[in-house]
């Protein structure tokens, strides 16, 4: 049999532009199947979400039609990337020549990456390559002279782009943002070649989708590839005003691109080719800039929980590590169903529970609210975050919790704490956000006073130091 390679997908679930397969296709000239893992260990976590696996399945579903659109062939499996790969192996005719695959950069997934490279090479003689392309820069591009990572975010991002564009003057960032410049069909090989039988019955896709529908509890955007291109272009209509209009949680300010980075539906390349933001670089107060800067602030925070995995459960600050959260539960549930008595933090809860996404202004409010007012370890309302966001992402959501936390890497320092009455008047003066997201009836009362809470966090802290 010709040789042939599988690329095996995880967070990059697009053609266009997807550095893995764009490698093996012209390697194996078009001779690349498709795999996708649903790995039980990720459905058993216990920041799990229906909803945004919901809109996982809804892009697994686009990126299979559009592979099938141009001949290729991918195979959902309701098996670990362990029991996936054996099963395969041990099945085929002829064993691929090649695994494909993009980097990720989560402790979970660089210890099963670690995992099936081992298995594939030592016990089947499968070769493993793997690509950069969730990040524009991967943490070891972005490091001091000593050798030691940042901490601080302005030195971070100072290097970035000095890192950025010096490889971009190389011609080494490069993406494509168009499937094919032919019509005609970019692969040649089906799972039925290979595995000598009905493969169909194997592929779990269509059976997830519908057991999973029925737990979905909030509208899914569009999906794929040609949806985040679409949102790409919305914003950018938007984006010389994004300076002014970000705060504002009652105006379409932001990209909301968010979930089709956390999928790789598109990547932040693909997102700074499209809006030309290189020209920003010269130009550091900016609209554009702006939001180029909070495109390096994610990549920061994975650059983070890279070179420090246990900032996932753990505190960045190791002297924070240790403290006395209160953790009141009645307290914990009233900001979670938007009966805080605080109208700028409950109407955000009540955004999330209805949308599955919350503006990033508000997502401070609330965060502030619940470490500082409620006095609740903050990892209840990350965990609470993930399961509720479709666009929920390990690194950018620990980072944003833990600066709020003021227990993270250059976060928000202990003392300066959100007044959410402040924040309303500020950003929502004619509460149009209240009145779009805040049930109809009489409000509860504050349950805590802001300023009381206020001196108890920062006495909270100051025992630890």
């Amino acid at each position: 049999m010709t040789p042939y390679s599988i690329h095996w997908f995880r967070r990059d679930l697009r053609i266009p532009g997807n550095t893995a397969l764009r490698e093996t296709y012209s390697r194996f000239k078009g001779r690349t199947l498709f795999i996708f893992s649903i790995d039980a260990q990720f459905l058993e976590r216990p920041d799990f979400s229906h909803n945004r696996f919901g809109f996982f399945l809804k892009t697994l579903k686009n990126l299979k039609d559009e592979l099938q659109s141009v001949g290729g062939d991918l195979l959902v499996l309701d098996k670990g990337p362990d029991e996936a790969f054996s099963f395969l192996m041990e099945k085929s005719k002829n064993r691929p020549k090649l695994v494909s695959f993009n980097r990720d950069y989560e402790p979970f997934a660089k210890r099963r990456d670690s995992r099936i490279t081992e298995l594939l090479e030592q016990k089947y003689g499968v070769a493993i390559e793997s690509h950069k392309d969730h990040l524009i820069l991967e943490p070891s591009d972005v490091l001091k002279n000593d050798g030691s990572f940042y901490q601080i975010y302005t030195p971070f991002s100072k290097r970035w782009l000095e890192v950025f564009s010096e490889k971009k003057k190389a011609g080494d960032l490069k993406t494509s943002l168009q499937m094919s410049s032919k019509a005609e069909k970019l692969f040649s090989l089906s799972w039925k070649e290979v595995l000598g039988e009905n493969f169909e019955s194997l592929d779990c896709l269509d059976r997830l989708i519908l057991r999973n529908s029925s737990q979905i509890t909030v509208p899914l955007p569009e999906a794929g590839f040609k949806a985040a291109i679409r949102c790409v272009k919305n914003f950018q209509e938007k984006i010389a005003d994004y300076t002014t209009e970000r705060d504002i949680p009652s105006h379409a300010g932001t990209s909301k691109l968010s979930v089709y980075l956390k999928n790789g539906s598109i990547t932040t390349l693909q997102v700074l080719e499209l809006l030309d933001l290189q020209k920003s670089i010269s130009k550091p107060t900016s609209s554009p800039h702006k939001y180029f800067k909070e495109l390096i602030w994610r990549e920061f925070y994975y650059h983070i929980l890279s070179h420090v995995p246990n900032v996932e459960n753990s505190a960045f600050q190791t002297k924070y590590k240790n403290i006395k959260w209160q953790n009141n539960e009645k307290f914990f549930m009233a900001w979670k169903n938007g009966e805080t008595g605080f109208p700028i933090v409950d109407a955000g809860m009540h955004e999330l529970k209805q949308t599955g996404w919350m503006h990033n202004r508000v997502r401070m409010i609330v965060a502030s609210f619940l470490t500082k007012d409620l006095l609740v370890d903050w990892r209840w309302g990350a965990e609470y975050f993930m399961n509720e966001l479709l666009d929920g992402d390990l690194a950018p959501n620990n980072g944003g919790w833990q600066w709020a936390a003021s227990t993270g890497c250059d976060s928000q320092p202990y003392f300066r704490i959100f007044n959410p009455e402040l924040q309303l008047k500020r950003f929502d003066p004619n509460g149009e956000y209240l009145k779009r997201f805040l049930p109809k009836g009489p409000r509860p009362k504050p349950i805590v006073d802001h300023a009381t809470q206020k001196i108890k966090a920062i006495e909270l802290f100051k025992s630890q130091r």
